[in-house]
This record gives structure tokens, sequence and C-alpha cells, in this order.
């Protein structure tokens, strides 16, 4: 058996799987080899790579209409704005029809059913928002770029609002329960769980206060998004794909790179255990992987590790998408048993180091990778996936399939008409501001001062001229100062948090669990 006939048969598979394209041999494509993935390996994880304008988002593109196709929902990340047009038919033409006759495809303009998101409603999309409390510790210091031990001071914070009942919806909330802490009258709740120094809590403030100004209050807040919305399916048994709109949001990587583990890790917090099963519930497309990774403390890092691993019996697959492998840490990447990874180039000292490097990734093959890597075309990848049984398949050169599906955006009007006509929209896109821990605080400073009678007020103050009686507060006053003086706040706080059940029980992410 010859070498590309050993790498055919490696992909051979009998179950239901996904067609990614015909294999490459000596510059010519053999379109009855067929290079596939299990279906049942999809919840295995995996990693689309490669330089920019290789193909990689055409490839999640092509991944994610035959999931959908097969009942699989799929939740993709739209950096660009341009993966919006699998809801819509592709365009025939001679460069698709010529890919097609290469790979042995049968190609058929096919739209596939597709929900819309925005974060915050920056955007076209139903708004995704979450609460602070849901947010959590961990995944906000990370946002607010927060050093280890700050984001342990911010651990405590939450803590303390947790257990005293203190809802934490907005950031607001957040603002008000770190200045109280930091009070006089604050500093002694928090003595038995190791206190917080003046000085952290003031770089928390400023962190917080700086993320405002840059627009990013937005965000948080309810209604929260609840994340079983993405496992749906359309009527005709197809999976919905789940598009995250983020071009409005491109200059803050940190922002959207959070939230999307907070989506993932809220599904791992909820979803039950199901072992391997015939198909994944959710395949997640985790775009702009290496922003994640950037400046993670050790916490953080250590908490995506268990997730990923963790995942996969609850029936969700995470594909990583970034440049090479080396943006992803060995602890994940060891766990990511399916790969396509598209042209690196090498033309600086670094680059030929991150090639050396991928290149040692992946298991022996009879291509010289070094080589390979650097001279692949657009829409062409090396491909080594996990067979039926577990296994690692051959490393094979794979020219991809052709999407289905409209290759780029569609109409700015079409969007917004499909995110206005969808189910979700009236759920989630009116923000609302109920009673939270910010209005507990000033409820408790209004019963603590108490306004005196009108007929006690001392004569000169009575004659004060009315245009300076009307004079209102001003509307920045400090939080600290709001707070200082409130003596019912304590005693308030004290009675909510000896009710049973009230501290909310945490996720790895320190995410907290819904009520649902």
């Amino acid at each position: 058996m010859s070498d590309s006939e050993t790498i055919a048969a490696g992909y051979a598979f009998t179950g239901p799987a996904l067609d990614l394209g015909a294999l490459l041999w000596d510059g010519a494509c053999l379109p009855d080899a067929q290079i596939r993935i299990p279906l049942p390996m999809l919840n295995r994880h995996g990693l689309v790579a490669g330089a920019t304008g290789t193909g990689k988002t055409k490839t999640l593109q092509l991944v994610a209409e035959q999931l959908s196709a097969q009942g699989v929902p799929v939740f993709l990340a739209d950096v660009k704005g341009d993966v919006s047009g699998i809801s819509a038919p592709g365009t025939a033409n001679d460069k698709v029809a010529g890919r097609a006759a290469e790979v042995g495809q049968q190609w058929t303009a096919t739209g596939f059913p597709a929900e819309f998101y925005a974060l915050g409603g920056i955007g076209h999309g139903i708004p995704v928002r979450a609460t602070i409390t849901g947010f959590g510790p961990v995944l906000l210091s990370k946002v607010l770029q927060l050093n280890q031990t700050q984001e342990q001071s911010l651990g405590l914070i939450f803590h303390y609002a947790d257990t005293k009942g203190l809802e934490l919806i907005d950031l607001k909330d957040l603002r008000a329960v770190v200045a109280f802490l930091t009070s006089d009258e604050g500093k002694p709740e928090l003595k038995n769980i190791g206190g917080l120094s003046t000085a952290t809590a003031g770089v928390i403030l400023r962190s917080l206060t700086a993320f405002e100004a840059q627009g990013m209050a937005d965000f948080f807040g309810e209604p929260e998004f609840d994340t079983s919305e993405l496992l749906r399916t359309a009527t005709d048994g197809r999976g919905v794909v789940s598009v995250l709109e983020l071009p409005a949001v491109q200059d803050r990587p940190q922002l959207f790179s959070t939230f999307l583990m907070w989506l993932l890790a809220d599904l791992f917090h909820d979803l039950p255990e199901v072992g391997d099963a015939e198909k994944p519930k959710l395949v997640f497309f985790f775009d702009e992987a290496h922003l994640l990774f950037n400046d993670a403390s050790k916490a953080f890092l250590d908490s995506i590790t268990q997730t990923v691993r963790l995942i996969r019996s609850k029936g969700v697959g995470v594909f990583f998408v970034t440049q090479t492998p080396k943006d992803v840490p060995g602890d994940v990447l060891a766990q990511l048993g399916n790969r396509v990874q598209h042209a690196l180039r090498a033309f600086t000292p670094d680059d030929q180091k991150a090639l050396k490097a991928t290149v040692k990734t992946f298991p022996n093959s009879p291509y010289d990778l070094e080589e390979t890597l650097t001279g692949l075309g657009t829409g062409e990848a090396v491909v080594t996936v996990l067979s039926e049984n577990g296994a690692p398949t051959p490393v094979a050169v794979t020219r991809l399939r052709a999407p289905e599906s409209l290759m780029g955006p569609i109409d700015a009007a079409a969007l917004d008409g499909a995110v206005k006509s969808s189910p979700l929209y009236g759920r989630y896109a009116q923000a609302v501001d109920r009673e939270s821990a910010y209005e507990k605080l000033t409820a408790a400073q209004a019963q603590a001062v108490p306004e005196p009678p009108k007929d006690a007020r001392p004569a000169k103050q009575a004659a004060r001229p009315a245009k300076q009686a009307a004079r209102p507060a001003k509307e920045d006053e400090s939080m600290v100062q709001q707070v200082v003086g409130s003596g019912m706040f304590k005693s308030l706080a004290r009675s909510v948090g000896t009710q049973i059940g009230r501290e909310i029980t945490r996720s790895l992410f320190g995410t907290a669990r819904r009520k649902r």
C-alpha cells in the first residue's frame, strides 16, 4: 500500500462524519481520498490555525454548515463581520465550481438557520449581557487586568456580597460594595476573611472607573443571557448557528475574549454529564484565542485547562482558532485532538521558530511539513483528527471544500431584520435595572440619616433662598462618601447574611449558577 493509500484508509470512517475535502499528494488532488472528521469526535476539541488570509474563516464556515445539517448547534464568534453569510445561500461561480470538481463535492447553494448576537447590544444583534455576580471575580479580573493580589481581593469582595445577599448586577453595584468595605464602618466586615487593603481597593475602584469610561458598562446588567439559547435546533431539525457579531468591539479584545470564556464557563456550570454521545450538544468556536491567554493569571489558565478537560463529558466540543499552536498553552493544546493547520509564514526569525514548533506538534508523516506548511495555498490545510476509536489519523494535506452558504457578510438591512424578527429579541433587547447592591446601600444611608422635621430646622436654614435649598447633590459624589455614614447598612447586611443558603455557589471560573 502506498503512502497516499495509507493516509486515505485512515479517514475511511463508517459512521457519520464531516467532509473537509480531498487529499493532496505530489501536487495532485485525489477526489476519491476524502478527508473527514467523525461526528462523535467533535467533542474532543480542536484547533484551527494559520496565518491571516489563509482561509481559517471559510474552514469554520464549512464545518459549521455540516454540523448544522446534522442537527448540531454551533457557536461562532464573528470578529471581522464576514460570517453572517452563513444564513444565506452561496453564490455559484466558476471558482466555486472548479473547487467542487477538484475535491469531489456536490455543491448546492444553501443557507442555514442562524441567530445573531452582539455584546451589550453594541452592533447588529440580540444583546448579550452578563450580571457582575454571574460573571464572577476571575473573569472580571482578566477584563480589568488586575494582578494576582488584586484578583484575590476582588474574590473577597464577591464572597462578601454573595454571603450578604447583595446582588451585583452592574458596575455601579460593585463600586458601591467596594467603597463600603473600604470605609471606616465597613472595614471590620472583612476582618474574618482576610481583610482588604485601602490601596488594593483603590486600584480596583480606579480600574472600574476607567473601564466604565471606555463605554464598557453596557455589557453588564440584566436581562442576563441564558446560554442554553445556544443549544437550540430549528424546526427542520438542523442545528442553529449562533453568531456573535464582534466588529463593533474589535478594539476591546480583553473584553470580548473574556466574554467568550464566560459563555463557555456558564455552559460548563449548567450542563449535565452525558459521557460519550453520538454527536455533540454544541460545538463552540473560540476565535482569536491568543487574546484569551495573553497576560492571563495562573488561576485563569488553570481554570481554562480544567474547563476544556471536563466539558467534553457534557457534550460540548471547543475549537480554538488562532494563528499558530504556540498561541495556546501546552496543557490546553494537549487536549485538542482535531487539527486543521493552514499555511504559516516564515519571513522572520520568530516566524521560523513558530514554524518549527508547529511541526513538532504533528505526528510523524511522509510529508516535509516545514516546506509544506509554508507552501499551502488559500483553502488548503494540514489535517489530523481523532478516528472513531480515538486514535490520531495520519497527517493529510487537504484541499478543503467550498462552503455552500454565502462567503461574506449579508446586507446590513437583512441582518437587522433577522435580529428583530427573532423570538429572542423581545426577551433580551431592553435592559432592566432592578434593585440591587447600589440601591440597597443608598436606601440604608437614607434610613440612617433621616431628614429633620421641617419645623425643627434652624431659622437660618429655613430662610435660605429657594434656589440654594433646591441645589442637588453632586452627581459624581464618590461612593465612599455616600456610604461612610450608613449606620443601618451593617445590620441590614448581617440580617440578610444569616438567611440559610444565601451564599452563591461558584464554578471553576467563579461564575454563579442562575435560577432557571
